[in-house]
């Protein structure tokens, strides 16, 4: 049976993931699963991300997805892990979980002229130290330093639609030449946070001509499509009716309000239960 490709995230921020998806991939189903009643994971402990991330991607697989991308750095950071090693072999053999780590972290090695990345996110990403072990893990040798800050404002700033306020550019700012001042030799910056899209334009204000900003919603789309090419036994079993479904565990109004400045288009979500 064919169905959707399905897509995770604790709240709102993977929408801005899976408006990629949408453009890279018109012709395939997906299903967006929002936790959005249980948001923020950030600030919760590795178990409790773990078992709620676990719960949702079984969700997922309930619905017949052979394929789940955790557009959550949270959830990729504290939970892909052993979801693909300890349950995937016991409860979806044949099915894929996939994050937004790996792609980001294989794009920044492509990119990088000099191996001096930096990696802007929240707290608990920058906390799991992910990126930087990933780089050092995946970059082969390429990445000589890797430098993070963490920007506890920034979603905040997003889901309360202050972008382009004065407040907002303050602290796009002050984040900015932070991660400068770490180290003056950044050639890459990777937007570890998938609500940052959104306050693009405002980075860039701030952030050198020379210096590349890695957006993730496109590095994983792009990715997504080559791993579908040297998977076509996934590919096939992926749904193509150019369908977009959306459920929350929060109340439909309140997702479909703030979801539609996310995905830049009206959006209509059903509750759910996990």
């Amino acid at each position: 049976m064919k169905a959707p490709i399905g897509v995770f995230d604790s709240g709102y921020g993977g929408l801005t993931v899976l408006r990629e998806l949408v453009k890279a991939l018109p012709a395939c189903d997906f299903l967006y699963l929002g936790d959005n009643a249980r948001t923020p994971y950030g600030t919760r402990s590795f178990e409790v991300v773990y078992q709620y991330t676990l719960e949702a991607v079984t969700y997922l697989f309930r619905q017949n997805c052979p394929l789940v991308i955790l557009a959550c750095n949270t959830a990729s950071a504290k939970a892909l892990k052993n979801i693909q090693v300890l349950h995937l072999p016991h409860i979806a053999p044949g099915r894929r979980v996939l994050g937004v780590i790996r792609p980001s972290v294989q794009k920044a090695a492509e990119l990088t002229k000099n191996g001096h990345v930096g990696v802007l996110g929240t707290a608990g990403t920058i906390a799991s130290d992910s990126y930087p072990m990933e780089l050092m893990k995946w970059s082969g040798g390429r990445i000589i330093s890797t430098v993070q800050e963490a920007c506890p404002m920034w979603v905040p700033i997003v889901e309360n639609n202050e972008i382009g306020s004065q407040g907002a550019e303050f602290f796009i700012r002050k984040h900015i030449d932070s991660i400068l001042l770490k180290d003056r030799s950044l050639d890459t910056l990777i937007l570890g946070c998938t609500h940052y899209p959104l306050l693009l334009d405002s980075i860039r204000r701030y952030v050198p001509d020379h210096v590349e900003i890695l957006d993730q919603g496109r590095v994983v789309s792009e990715k997504l499509v080559e791993y579908l090419g040297r998977h076509p036994e996934l590919d096939s079993q992926i749904s193509k009716n150019g369908t977009v479904t959306f459920l929350t565990t929060e109340h439909p109004d309140i997702f479909d309000s703030k979801a539609t400045m996310f995905m830049g288009r009206a959006v209509s979500a059903t509750n759910i239960h996990l």
